[in-house]
């Protein structure tokens, strides 16, 4: 509940709040409640920088229904930790029930108070019945979960004038938070808290896989040590069947922790209710590792982390070096080369860190590059030694190792549709070493799976699949993957949830798909571009064709898209930020080095693509 205020590039880390004398900001509850009907919006507290607190003021003596209620949502966009201030507009038994985490609802304009409340009770005077209403735009849960909505919003508040003292305050009122979509932008932030895939390692040395699950928190209000209970409460509903946590079932921090932050080393320090005998060295070495790759979401120069018992004594401490080592986690692995096909439809590679400005790339070894497939589209493995073409119009797909000699082989998956549209997909490569691709046939549309790239082909079940798969990749953890679906003439962009269950005989599904880019409708390219974000092309209904960095959960991310760039038919990205965006398009295959615009780099070639 609040007032408003007024495509994006990757994420941007949080700045730690400044206190300052000029630097807090005095919300005033000062509306009267009107005479005439029709809605009225709460007017918006002014854009104030991001490193600025925000305080409410209570409410003023004597102040009419009206002005309590500009005052309590104006109350509810301040930096206040518990909404204390907000409790004041409230009578003592509401500020005791009312639960603001159980949930915010963000609406587009800020919430309206319908002006012509309606007075009830014996003495009409002492007893009216108001609406707020707006438009949804989302809502963030109990677990600060974001999940795109629509419709509108309707609901009560009932104010009540206290016989004694004469003050109106809010008696009854729903649990939560309402807000604007501009205040909700300045107050609260994204961050990825970091769990494991379920039953998945990889590398020789069995590296568990971390995998991001977005959260949003209030910014200015205590952000890291709201993170750290988020983290140890366990991942949100949609992403539990398929990750884990290290950290034991009931553990917390230690009682009475606040104000998180790194010492002036880089170090944090997190005291845990845990006992020393409850936690073991490989375990402890995991849990710190989940701590680190979530915070340096706040505070990028965090260096290690210490993990604290009970009694103060030391469980473990990790720096960011052994975490890169004790976890696989994509954002950290930088692609070797880029990959696309040249005029001659070969695949072909260039070095990440090349200019590349029209040099053009050299043929990789192997059939793949060295020999006279033509190929509509390629896909290579994460670790780079393996790639998966896909040719003969697309109705083929062909797994080989990117090594000199060696025939081709027979084709792994083939495709029946009438025309290369309705046939195979680009395959894409998860860190499992599994490799993923889509048949468009629409007499037999599927998904399919090849287990470390070179196992029968396997069907993959997607049950609540609205329309008919046009574009598949699967993100590195391999435990989500970005679905393009078409619908009515519309092609949307969806988020799924791979579920494993081998043990139950039901095999490999996609489950829980929800849409990560609710707003476009004509979904053309996509591309992992983060742990927990991607990159799309697409247009808005009536609009024309843009290039916009979308989250998982149908969150916007917040500074610039990329360049304007004509005619887009692929993109390529990756998880690792330092490298530079890559499309195809009229120009041919074009870069976006950052801080520069877009460079041609081979007129002549088509379906760029980085390991993955």
């Amino acid at each position: 509940m609040g007032a408003d205020r007024g495509g994006g590039a990757r994420r941007r880390p949080v700045r730690e709040a400044a206190y300052a004398a000029l630097g807090v900001v005095l919300l005033a509850g000062c509306a009267s409640m009107p005479d005439s009907g029709d809605l009225r919006d709460v007017e918006s507290t002014p854009r104030q920088d991001t490193a600025v607190r925000v305080f409410a003021v209570p409410p003023a003596d004597g102040a009419g229904p009206g002005e309590i209620m500009q005052g309590f949502l104006e109350a509810l966009t301040s930096d206040d930790p518990q909404y204390d201030t907000a409790r004041k507009y409230l009578t003592a038994d509401a500020a005791r029930a009312w639960r603001p985490e159980r949930s915010t609802t963000v609406l587009a304009n800020g919430p309206s108070i319908e002006t012509d409340c309606q007075a009830g009770g014996r003495e009409e005077a002492n007893s009216v019945t108001c609406v707020l209403a707006g438009s949804r735009v989302a809502t963030v849960d109990e677990q600060q979960a974001y999940q795109p909505a629509d419709g509108s919003y309707r609901k009560k508040l009932h104010l009540t004038k206290n016989r004694e003292s004469g003050q109106w305050r809010i008696d009854g009122l729903p649990d939560g938070v309402v807000i604007g979509k501009s205040d909700f932008q300045r107050n609260y932030t994204s961050v990825d808290e970091y769990y494991f895939a379920s039953n998945t390692a990889v590398g020789a040395s069995g590296q568990p896989v971390a995998v991001a699950d977005p959260v949003f928190v209030r910014g200015k209000v205590d952000p890291m040590t709201q993170l750290v209970r988020s983290l140890l409460r366990g991942p949100t509903t949609w992403l539990r069947p398929v990750v884990r946590s290290s950290f034991p079932t009931g553990t917390a921090l230690r009682q009475g922790v606040s104000g998180l932050a790194p010492d002036d080393q880089n170090k944090l320090t997190v005291p845990l209710n845990l006992k020393a005998s409850q936690v073991a060295a490989s375990k402890c070495t995991e849990m710190a590792t989940q701590v680190l790759f979530t915070l340096r979401n706040l505070t990028p120069t965090l260096d290690s982390v210490e993990l604290q018992g009970r009694g103060g004594e030391r469980l473990c401490d990790l720096t960011e070096e052994r975490a890169e080592s004790a976890a696989w986690h994509a954002s950290a692995k930088r692609p070797e080369y880029l990959y696309y096909l040249d005029g001659k439809h070969r695949v072909v590679r260039m070095p990440t860190g090349s200019s590349g400005t029209g040099a053009g790339g050299v043929a990789v070894p192997g059939p793949l590059g060295e020999g006279d497939k033509e190929l509509r589209s390629v896909a290579v493995s994460r670790d780079e030694h393996t790639a998966a073409g896909v040719g003969d119009g697309g109705r083929s797909l062909y797994v080989t190792p990117l090594a000199s000699g060696g025939s081709l082989g027979p084709a792994m998956v083939t495709s029946a549709g009438a025309t290369p549209a309705d046939r195979l997909t680009t395959p894409s490569w998860d860190a499992r070493g599994d490799l993923w691709v889509a048949d468009r046939d629409s007499g037999h549309p599927r998904l399919k799976v090849l287990e470390q790239g070179m196992a029968k082909p396997e069907d993959v079940a997607v049950p609540d699949l609205p329309g008919r798969i046009k574009d598949a990749r699967v993100a590195a953890d391999g435990v989500r993957i970005a679905l393009v679906v078409e619908k009515d003439g519309k092609q949307s962009l969806l988020i799924g949830r791979i579920q494993r269950d081998d043990a139950t005989g039901q095999g490999i599904s996609v489950d829980g798909l929800r849409p990560a880019a609710p707003d476009l409708e004509q979904v053309s390219a996509i591309s992992w571009a983060g742990d927990s974000s991607l990159l799309a092309v697409g247009r808005e209904q009536g609009g024309v064709q843009q290039m916009r960095y979308v989250q998982v959960d149908g969150s916007a991310l917040d500074g610039p898209a990329p360049g304007a760039l004509p005619g887009v038919k692929a993109i390529a990205a990756s998880e690792d930020e330092r490298v530079p965006l890559v499309a195809y398009s009229d120009d041919g295959i074009v870069r976006l080095p950052s801080g520069t615009q877009w460079q041609k780099v081979d007129k002549d070639g088509t379906a760029p693509v980085y390991p993955g």
